[in-house]
This record gives structure tokens, C-alpha cells and sequence, in this order.
């Protein structure tokens, strides 16, 4: 079963929320972030990208900038833009875009479950990403990434944090400069806290990670390079738990900036051998069902359906990315290797299908493809089976904001 705990969270006092909150360090570049974090120097982005504060020419991965992060934590907590909570609490996280309303758990997760799989991965990590972070966490003595978990939903649990937001107020409520608002509370009642956690480690075999599989297996590294200096809370780490029916997983698109040498006549002709294509001239497809593609090419849209024998049953063969990467992408286009290939790219759903046209029009790639989203039960039925997705399946948002909530491994 899972195990969960209450925690005391670094966080901002309440007149500094909306400023010190941040989008994801892995989402922003060194110069994007230096842009968004300008004018602000609550924005915890001086923490989590410290490079924007050292001279451009510095290797981002310097022992400096993971130094600069800790001196600018310390700042924060002396200037009291940050103080950390007096008692061990759990958190509701609300997010809101465009209407739709999502609400998950901010609790710490046991560094146990993760290497017990009782926490299932469905991706492959990176070495290199995950030495940013271990580095990151070792030197900062804090987790300020989130790890984005999910579970099949539960009845008590769904009621338990639905009256809580309703009879309290949150501790922040704002709206971001994107539009998104973001809403706290904090569970400080200690028959509440006892009852949530009871209920995740009797009724809740196992969670996933939706997202956050490079902070997760971080903080493991880090606990295990930390030896016998290890503090009881380096056996956790940072997580946000939503239900099943809270989540929304948003269509990961593709472009290519080339046809590998195809004639665009030649490339529409080859994919037809797997692919039923309809010519929707300008209308955008926005694939409706599984096993349907858009195909954006020279200002013309294709819905391309999969004709049998294309995929399998199993859990990954019957995935889109899959079908489009057996189908078209490697044995078409040449593309080998998504992870590593930078002919191809990768768009969110958020960004929309203008912007596959807009970066196909512009002449930056040639050709896009739109893509019909993971649903929550395929990644589920993947994280089971023990098998790993295709790299770029899934993209979820709203994004949780950096710095609201901050687990500290140092005590």
C-alpha cells in the first residue's frame, strides 16, 4: 500500500504567493527564465534557475550555480518572503484553466515506494537531467520540483478534500499571468491528516507518475549518495497526488523539419500503405479518436486514419506515438530515435494546432502531425505491465507553480 506523510512545508507568506510562484524549471530555458523572473526578485526562479543571476557565459551546471540556488534560498528565507510551517501538514492544490478545475494532494511520498515500484514509472530518465537536479537538491538541501503522482480515485479521499475546500479558506488564491488560477489550502487538523494517511496506506495499492520521473528518481539518488549524513526526510520526497477523475492528459504533437529526401507527393504516396488519408484542405484536424492523425503539410491539413495491421493489442503497440513511430516516422522519415533525432520536435496540446501551422508555415519544419491523447487507463495499464512509453506521449496542464510549497531534506 502507499505510503504518504504530512509535511512542513517551506512556503511564501501569503502577501508574496502570486510573485514567488514560478512555471517548472524544466519548462523555461536559462534566457527565458531570466526574461520571466525580471522585475521580480521574489520569483522563485532565482532558486531554481540560480543561473539567471551569474554572468551568461557560466556552465549551467557549474557546483556555482547550485551554490547561487542555496545563497538565494537563504535570502529568501532571511528576507521572510519564505517561512517554513510550525507542524506537519498536507496541502490541497487547486488548479484551474479555461474553466476546467483539477485538485490534488501535496504530501511528501516515500523514497521506498519508489524503489519498491509501489510508485510505477512509465518513462525512462536521463542521466544527465537527473544529475541536474541530484546536484540541485544535494547543494540547496531542498526538493523544489514537484512530482506530479496519480491514483485510481477514491470516494473518501475525493469527499474529505472536497469538504475541506469548501467549509476553509485558501491560504493563497490567484491568477497567474497566464490565466491560470491557483488556489492552496492547508490541512492542519490533525484527525484529518491521521485519516488521510490511514486511507492512502489501506486502500490505495499504488500510485504513478505522471510526470516528474527525473526529480522523482533524484530524490533517490540523493538519499543514497547522502549515506550515513541521510535525514529522516530524505526518505521522502516532494508529490502532489491527483485522482484519476481529476486528470486530463492533453494531446503531445509532433514536427519534422524535413521529408528525408521525399518529394511531398513521393511522402503522402508511402504513408498511404498504412495510412487512410482524407484531404481536409485548411480546416485543423484535432484527431477525435484513437488511431486518427492531422498531417500538416504546405498549408494543407490530411486526416490519416491507421489501417489494420498497424498496431497490436498489447499496452505500447496499441498506443499513437507508437503506431505514428513504426509507421511514418522511422520508416519514412528516417526518425530512429525521437529522444535524440533533432529533426523532430515536440508540441503540447496547450500550444494548439496554430502553432504546428505556424512553425510549418514559418519554413522551421516542414511537416506536422497531431496526435489523439494517452488516455489516464493506457497509462495506467502501461505503469502496471512494467513496460516504459514511447519518449513525448504525455503532456499534462495546467502546470503546478514552483515554490509554493517546498520540502526541505536537511533538518
Amino acid at each position: 500500500m502507499t505510503l504518504i506523510k504530512p509535511f512542513k512545508a517551506l512556503r511564501p507568506q501569503p502577501q508574496f504567493a502570486k510573485q514567488v510562484a514560478s512555471r517548472p524549471y524544466d519548462v523555461l530555458n536559462s534566457a527565458e527564465a531570466k526574461i520571466e523572473a525580471q522585475g521580480n526578485p521574489a520569483s522563485f526562479l532565482h532558486i531554481t534557475k540560480s543561473e539567471i543571476d551569474l554572468d551568461a557565459s557560466i556552465d549551467i551546471h557549474s557546483a556555482a550555480v547550485y551554490e547561487n540556488a542555496k545563497q538565494n534560498l537563504d535570502a529568501f528565507i532571511k528576507r521572510e518572503i519564505l517561512f517554513q510551517e510550525s507542524k506537519e501538514c498536507y496541502y490541497i492544490y487547486q488548479l484551474i484553466m479555461n474553466g476546467r478545475s483539477q485538485t490534488g494532494l501535496v504530501a511528501v511520498s516515500s523514497v521506498d515506494d519508489y524503489e519498491n515500484d509501489i510508485i510505477k514509472k512509465h518513462e525512462f530518465t536521463r542521466p544527465e537531467k537527473e544529475a541536474d537536479r541530484i546536484n540541485h537538491i544535494k547543494t540547496s538541501g531542498a526538493q523544489t520540483g514537484n512530482v506530479f503522482l496519480a491514483y485510481r480515485n477514491n470516494e473518501t479521499i475525493d469527499s474529505i478534500i472536497e469538504k475541506w475546500k469548501t467549509g476553509k479558506t485558501p491560504g493563497y488564491d490567484f491568477i497567474a499571468e497566464d490565466g491560470i488560477q491557483h488556489s492552496v489550502w492547508v490541512i492542519s487538523d490533525g484527525d484529518i491528516i491521521e485519516q488521510i494517511s490511514t486511507i492512502f496506506n489501506t486502500e490505495i495499492p499504488c500510485t504513478y507518475i505522471a510526470d516528474g520521473h527525473h526529480r522523482a528518481a533524484s530524490a533517490a539518488k540523493v538519499r543514497k549518495a547522502l549515506g550515513d549524513k541521510k535525514t529522516a526526510a530524505a526518505d521522502y520526497f516532494l508529490t502532489t497526488l491527483f485522482p484519476s477523475n481529476q486528470l486530463y492528459i492533453m494531446d503531445y504533437n509532433r514536427l519534422v523539419k524535413d521529408l528525408n529526401g521525399h518529394s511531398e507527393e513521393s511522402f503522402l504516396a508511402l504513408i498511404q500503405d498504412k495510412f487512410d488519408l482524407v484531404k481536409m484542405g485548411n480546416s485543423a484536424v484535432q484527431p477525435s479518436k484513437l488511431h486518427e492523425f492531422g498531417i500538416y503539410l504546405s498549408g494543407t491539413w490530411y486526416l490519416a486514419s491507421a489501417k489494420t495491421g498497424t498496431f497490436t493489442t498489447d499496452p505500447i503497440g496499441i498506443l499513437d506515438v507508437t503506431i505514428l513511430q513504426n509507421n511514418l516516422l522511422e520508416p519514412v522519415l528516417n526518425i530512429k530515435d525521437p529522444r535524440t533525432d533533432t529533426r523532430i520536435d515536440f508540441v503540447g496540446g496547450i500550444r494548439g494546432l496554430g502553432e504546428l501551422e505556424k512553425r510549418v508555415n514559418s519554413g522551421e519544419m516542414k511537416v506536422a502531425f497531431s496526435l489523439y491523447p494517452v488516455t489516464i487507463d493506457q497509462l495506467f495499464d502501461i505503469a502496471d505491465s512494467g513496460n516504459v512509453m514511447p519518449p513525448k506521449s504525455t503532456w499534462f496542464e495546467p502546470k503546478l507553480r514552483d515554490g509554493l510549497l517546498t520540502h526541505l531534506i536537511y533538518e
